[in-house]
């Protein structure tokens, strides 16, 4: 089953928020790759990440679209301290937003992607999950709760084309395509290329007698949703862990596609963020989560125990 039709209307206009930032900031950043005008600024929050020009218009003009959508909620963007915006005093809805993940690269017309999570407090949970590709032919991944309940996810393609999204890979560690944000050579590289067993793993003839296994690099929130949509297998994270904002979209979006997302104990990441009170959303947002994602759970516990040895 596929089609727009599906999606609930709340996460439809939060897509076409996400479309329109896309629309407006792509020719700005093709526009920076293509003269090196990085707009490179200090990051003050996050000191060892790059923070450009273009991340800060993002956050300035999210909070003016989404006012549009929604009334009243609570602003909790990477790049400032929560608010509450609107009348309400103390709204329901949180909206999680990373303006401009990988802006180093963005900046650079490689990869780019945005996120947004809208979240009910009152229900603990998840409500809309989009994630925008500000580069590529899938435009955006979705999630959303409908009115009886029930979780769905959903890619939009550049012309519009909705597909469901419910079969996420089968495969085993042997065949599979294992991401990881491999990007920093210390932090993230080194670790992964200590994991021998892990590797091993991977390495081992498949079924047919030949070495099907990859490792491939991804980067937030998208990355899950790769999983999601059985564009790769699996993603881990246990060098440092993933902040909110970089997992939580994607955690929602693999959910409701029915992946797994585990931590490295094997017990399933809830979907309570506890985002309670702006001290909870606050104290999240300086918290980081490491987890392997897969997109059925004998392919991530086959991942966990060879990480651990």
């Amino acid at each position: 089953m596929s089609g727009s039709s599906m999606i609930p209307d709340l996460a439809q206009r939060i897509a076409g928020v996400v479309r329109q930032m896309m629309g407006e900031i792509r020719p700005q950043l093709i526009d920076a790759a293509l003269t090196g005008r990085r707009a490179e600024n200090e990051n003050l929050r996050h000191t060892d990440n790059f923070l450009s020009e273009y991340d800060l218009w993002m956050h300035e003009r999210y909070k003016e679209i989404l006012v549009e959508h929604i009334p009243s909620f609570i602003y909790a963007s990477e790049e400032a301290d929560p608010e509450v915006v609107g009348d309400e005093a103390d709204p329901d809805l949180c909206v999680l937003v990373d303006p401009l993940d990988t802006s180093e690269l963005a900046v650079r017309g490689l990869y780019g992607y945005t996120h947004i999570m809208v979240y009910s407090r009152a229900l603990a949970r998840p409500v809309v999950a989009v994630v925008g590709d500000i580069f590529h032919h899938v435009k955006i991944y979705l999630a959303a709760r409908d009115s009886r309940g029930n979780d769905r996810a959903f890619i939009i393609t550049e012309n519009g084309d909705a597909h469901l999204l419910d079969k996420p890979s089968g495969a085993s560690l042997s065949e599979a395509l294992v991401t990881n944000y491999m990007m920093r050579p210390e932090q993230r590289f080194q670790p992964l290329a200590k994991k021998q067993g892990f590797i091993k793993a991977l390495s081992a003839p498949s079924h047919d007698g030949k070495a099907r296994g990859r490792i491939g690099v991804d980067f937030g929130s998208i990355g899950l949703c790769h999983v999601a949509a059985g564009f790769s297998d699996a993603m881990i994270e246990f060098a440092k862990g993933f902040a909110i904002w970089d997992l939580s979209p994607g955690h929602y979006i693999l959910h409701a596609a029915g992946g797994s997302v585990i931590d490295l104990n094997g017990s399933a990441i809830p979907l309570n963020y506890n985002l309670g009170s702006l001290r909870d959303i606050k104290r999240a947002m300086n918290q980081r989560q490491k987890f392997i994602a897969a997109g059925n759970l004998d392919l991530a516990n086959e991942i966990r125990t060879t990480l651990c040895t």
